[in-house]
């Protein structure tokens, strides 16, 4: 894609490792700043967490990784970029329905109050609980896509978010309801983030998914995750930055000399490249750092719709599979401790209903994962299928052709996915304050000129582009003495 990695004539001021969301975002920064960037990939192509690829068969384009995209719109990054006005974006209007049985589903619509009202005698205690969240959903992002550790810009916003985790994250959280459909529809959402839903961690992750549901909806790109990486690829460029793909970073003779090096990689990676120049008190910080559950997949090839017994579900972003609250909790504690849940708690995608491009006439995509033991190598095809066949009577007749990728899989797939862990790293309590390190600029190390701007950073997983954009704007300020350039198109 671009001249060699440290050509003479074309030596850069910073240069990014990784060519992922996070990585791209930094460059995409710095590039704007005024600075000559060059982002070093070691895959085929860019993209990391948010490719999109012809896995089965040509002309069906499934996503690799992530496939739904609310923080792609709400995040500030991706916001201030402008987005929306770069690429097409197809949004749902139902964001994500919680299958309990059958065709038993409770439905997160758009529209709050429409969701309410599905909701029965549980409708209003739904609405209480999430519409000061939806209302004031920017300043939840600046609280929530930023380091923790930090004096909140907006206190009242911070504390009614804070009261809300607290009672969602733990004994209380059935307090407010009577039924079973709105706390389902909650701990769907919780459940995004592996290690459990009654945590704290969890309880906030959820309900900052389940206000997006509401305030921006659950966009799906048209043409696949890979839209996202190809405006940000397309921005660097016209910007003077470049991207050099089939690069592996593994010794610092490998970095072209750049004041500023960025890594949108594990904090292991960075121990490798130079363990021997770290303080020994930030070496031993590193090395405890660590992931969590794993994460397996199966793509399928259908001749036709998903025939689901609840025919609202057609409408949805993502469909989540596993029940109740309490079947939820019990199978990702069963993760959470290492074992294989018997009845997962799966998401599914179905971009093909919304977006044609996605697959020939007549046929269709569907994505699906679930969570499952750090490097487990088990092949959940048939689980899976299993679970859409009960709440989607006929679907296995549908089925053409299917891909499994295990979390060994996603291990080798990219390095940052340690066992499968595609958060890079595991969302606890003491690994939310502390991503990687307890300090107020996590994304700043003691090497000089060197940060990290990835997953392992805050605001930790998710496509948002905001570890790159916060571990960028503090290289501006602390090696370029340069303000945080303008982003939009």
């Amino acid at each position: 894609m671009t001249s060699p990695p440290g050509s003479a004539h074309s030596a850069p001021d910073a240069v990014v490792v990784g060519a992922g969301p996070n990585g791209l975002a930094a460059a995409v920064v710095l590039a704007r700043a005024g600075l000559k960037v060059q982002v070093l990939e070691a895959a085929a192509e860019p993209g990391g967490g948010a490719r999109t690829q012809e896995l089965i068969e040509p002309g069906h384009w499934h996503d690799v990784c992530s496939a739904v995209h609310p923080l792609a719109v709400a995040s500030p990054f991706f916001s201030d970029f402008g987005l929306a006005e770069r690429i097409r974006l197809h949004t749902p209007e139902i964001s994500y329905a919680q299958v309990i049985d059958g065709a038993d589903a409770a439905i997160a619509y758009r529209s709050l109050a429409r969701t309410a009202a599905g909701l029965g005698v549980d409708g209003r205690a739904y609405r209480s609980l999430l519409e000061p969240l939806v209302q004031g959903v920017d300043q939840l992002l600046g609280l929530t896509m930023n380091q923790l550790l930090r004096l909140p810009d907006d206190p009242v916003a911070a504390l009614k978010f804070g009261l809300r985790v607290l009672e969602q994250g733990g004994p209380l959280w059935n307090m407010r309801f009577k039924e079973y459909h709105a706390p389902a529809l909650l701990t769907g959402v919780a459940a995004h983030t592996p290690g459990g839903p009654r945590r704290l961690v969890g309880a906030g992750a959820g309900l900052m998914l389940g206000a997006l549901a509401h305030a921006v909806g659950y966009p799906l790109p048209a043409g696949g995750s890979k839209a996202i990486i190809e405006a940000l690829v397309a921005d660097l460029q016209a910007h003077g930055g470049s991207v050099a793909t089939g690069v592996r970073v593994n010794d610092m003779r490998d970095l072209p000399a750049a004041r500023a090096v960025l890594l949108d990689t594990t904090p292991q990676h960075l121990l490798r490249l130079a363990a021997d120049r770290l303080p020994a008190g930030y070496v031993n910080t590193l090395g405890r750092y660590r992931y969590g559950p794993g994460a397996a997949k199966v793509d399928y090839i259908l001749s036709g719709p998903v025939p689901w017994a609840n025919p609202e579900l057609a409408k949805a972003a993502t469909v989540h599979l596993g029940g109740t609250r309490e079947q939820i909790r019990v199978a990702e504690q069963e993760v959470a401790r290492g074992r294989h849940a018997a009845w997962p708690f799966t998401l599914v995608a179905q971009p093909s209903s919304f977006d044609p491009t996605r697959a020939p006439a007549g046929r269709h995509v569907l994505w699906t994962y679930c969570h499952v033991p750090n490097g487990s190598d088990r092949d959940l095809t048939a689980l899976i299928t299993t679970q859409l066949e009960q709440a989607a009577p006929g679907f296995a007749d549908l089925v053409v052709a299917s891909r499994s990728m295990s979390a060994a899989d996603y291990a080798r797939y990219n390095p940052n996915y340690a066992g499968g862990d595609f958060g890079t790293g595991a969302v606890s309590l003491r690994q939310v304050l502390a991503r990687p390190t307890l300090r107020p600029q996590p994304w700043h190390t003691p090497l000089k000129g060197f940060y990290l701007c990835s997953s392992a950073t805050p605001p930790g997983p998710g496509v948002h582009g905001m570890s790159g954009y916060h571990a960028a704007s503090l290289a501006l300020q602390e090696v370029f003495g340069l303000p945080v350039p303008d982003l939009a198109p």
